[in-house]
């Protein structure tokens, strides 16, 4: 530890503040006005709480928890559900406000600056401590006394505000390259969606329209009975295994069904090289080419269309990728949770016929930009994930001493 400083509990810093239990809000007592009323969500825009989704609450609910009513530079974090560990710095105060149960406000002492214990509650190691709450919980949960327990590295005052200025400063740089970098991602992804717009626009435009169904010797779905599971046998995916950024099955999490189900089923619900699955039902509309031999069997909210002997497999998945069919396909689903596209809407999308030589042209041109994109979009996440690298590595020089000072 550098000379002069201390090591101290975040309990000996600031004052952890929650709502007690009994005097927990209902949606039913939330107001059109009055004090605001904050919850996890207005932790989901970077480094400042934002106050756009707060609720309103009662004058009197709002008196009767003094200990938590939130203070300019209180530093809030979620302790219960999906968003444990999430941290925001307070701003600017827009009007009155409180936390919500899943809320803990930290209020710094005279001894450690705001900005200082925020940085140090976003270090990688109070994460470890969250990320070890998550672990096979149901509802995980942050205790009080883990944050009150929390070790912190503190330097002199002087020696704080230089490491909030030098971290500022850095964050915000990468905070830039993040947003360029997330630009960039976004444009490889419009320029290949573009791209297959135009092209299948000519299509429709030169080209007789016919059915899906007569671009397919079979246009199916999986079982529709509960597959008994197996512990060896053969695969059995789910519309959670098609991955829609990569339009890949992913069969790290599927189950086996016992190879006398497999072999019990029709043809058609087997699918082979050359198939194009398709998902029906929920995130609808994401085409996966089978280009593998390796059995499996799949659920009934995934289609099965089988080209005819004269259509590329490639350019059908690219046909059932573009906007044109897709917009048929939205405009025709049922269902408000979840969407669904039946077999009989399926099949009678309408699609361009062209040429066997078309489509070859058409399948390479569309081949090499979405190789390219992909080269594109990996770079990209290559960068963000070093991004996020960096700020991690940041965080954790500078609460260890290990952050290089300038003194010019």
């Amino acid at each position: 530890m550098k000379p002069g400083w201390q090591r101290k509990q975040l309990g000996e810093l600031a004052e952890l503040k929650g709502r007690i239990g009994w005097r927990g809000l209902t949606a039913k007592e939330y107001t059109k006005r009055g004090p605001l009323f904050l919850s996890v969500h207005s932790l989901n825009y970077g480094d400042y709480v934002d106050f756009r989704d707060a609720f309103h609450i009662s004058e009197e609910r709002y008196v009767e928890s003094p200990e938590i009513m939130v203070q300019k530079d209180d530093v809030l974090i979620c302790k219960d559900g999906a968003g444990i560990g999430k941290l925001g710095i307070v701003g600017k105060l827009p009007d009155r406000t409180t936390i919500n149960s899943s809320l803990l406000l930290i209020r710094s002492g005279k001894s450690i600056l705001p900005k200082f214990l925020y940085r140090c509650l976003s270090s990688p190691y109070f994460q470890e401590i969250v990320n070890s709450r998550l672990n096979g919980a149901t509802t995980p949960h942050l205790y009080q006394r883990d944050i009150t327990e929390f070790p912190v590295v503190l330097p002199p005052v002087p020696e704080q505000q230089r490491i909030v200025g030098i971290l500022d400063e850095a964050f915000d740089g990468l905070a830039t390259a993040k947003a360029n970098a997330q630009k960039n991602l976004q444009n490889a992804r419009a320029l290949f969606e573009s791209h297959l717009h135009y092209v299948f626009a000519e299509a429709w435009k030169t080209c007789d329209l016919v059915t899906l169904s007569d671009l397919a010797t079979e246009i199916t779905d999986g079982d529709h009975l509960p597959p008994p599971k197996s512990e060896t046998g053969v695969p059995f995916i789910t519309i959670g295994n098609i991955i829609k950024a990569t339009r890949r099955i992913d069969f790290a999490d599927t189950f086996m069904v016992p190879r006398a189900y497999f072999d019990a089923l029709k043809p058609h619900r087997k699918p082979r090289r050359g198939d194009v699955l398709y998902t029906v039902t929920g995130s609808f509309g994401i085409p996966v080419i089978v280009d593998y031999d390796a059995e499996f069997c799949f659920q009934r909210h995934i289609g099965l269309i089988r080209p005819k002997p004269h259509i590329i497999s490639a350019w059908l998945y690219y046909l059932l990728l573009s906007p044109q069919l897709f917009k048929q396909a939205d405009g025709g689903a049922t269902g408000a949770a979840q969407r669904t596209v039946s077999l009989k809407i399926l099949r009678t999308l309408k699609a361009p016929k062209i040429t066997l030589s078309s489509q070859r042209t058409v399948v390479a041109r569309l081949d090499r930009l979405s190789a390219e994109t992909q080269r594109l979009q990996r770079l990209y996440q290559q960068k963000l994930t070093a991004l996020e690298a960096l700020k991690k590595s940041l965080l954790h020089r500078a609460f260890n001493g290990e952050l290089i000072m300038d003194n010019g």
